[in-house]
């Protein structure tokens, strides 16, 4: 993972927009209350969603926190998944499909789970390097594995320790 000194500028810039963001919605409310009109709600909520976001990604840097998707075809292993990586200290969410990405987010793909993406949906796990999860050892899935651009395979049952490392491993590649 890159050092603190190495995240500076990172930092410094998400901090920016974050500051930006803030008086954007400061100075719509300003504006609003005014002008004794009601404040753009839509354009608030959009902002203020920005602002969450940002935040998100401060957080992620200055507290070294991984944010983990888990996406899995079986709903309650992905959770128990999630659930095992939050205990361990991972910001882990589960989801059934991809979704787009949030900084330095680590996708563990379960490899039975690809095969209802759409063309879009596999290039966006391709992009993230996935860590595929699979109880197929056989040659055709590693292919599909490597066709996915995995940064590593882990075979099923998973151990949460070498699920962990390879998370790590993966983050520090960023």
């Amino acid at each position: 993972m890159s050092s603190r000194a190495d995240r500076g500028p990172e930092l410094a810039g998400s901090l920016h927009r974050l500051r930006s963001t803030l008086a954007r919605i400061k100075a719509e409310v300003e504006l609003a209350h005014d002008d004794g009109v009601a404040p753009p709600v839509d354009a608030l909520l959009s902002d203020l969603r920005e602002a969450l976001s940002t935040l998100e990604s401060i957080e992620s840097a200055a507290y070294s926190i991984i944010p983990v998707l888990v996406i899995d075809d079986d709903e309650r292993l992905g959770e128990l998944t999630a659930r095992g990586l939050r205990r361990l200290g991972y910001e882990a969410e589960f989801q059934g499909a991809p979704r787009p990405l949030r900084a330095r987010e680590v996708v563990v793909l379960d490899l039975g789970a690809s095969a209802s993406f759409t063309s879009e949906q596999r290039e966006l796990v391709k992009a993230a390097r996935p860590i595929v999860v699979t109880g197929a050892a056989d040659p055709a899935s590693r292919a599909l594995a490597e066709g996915l651009d995995a940064s590593a395979y882990v075979l099923k049952p998973v151990e949460l320790a070498e699920l962990a490392a390879a998370i790590k491993a993966r983050a520090s590649e960023r």
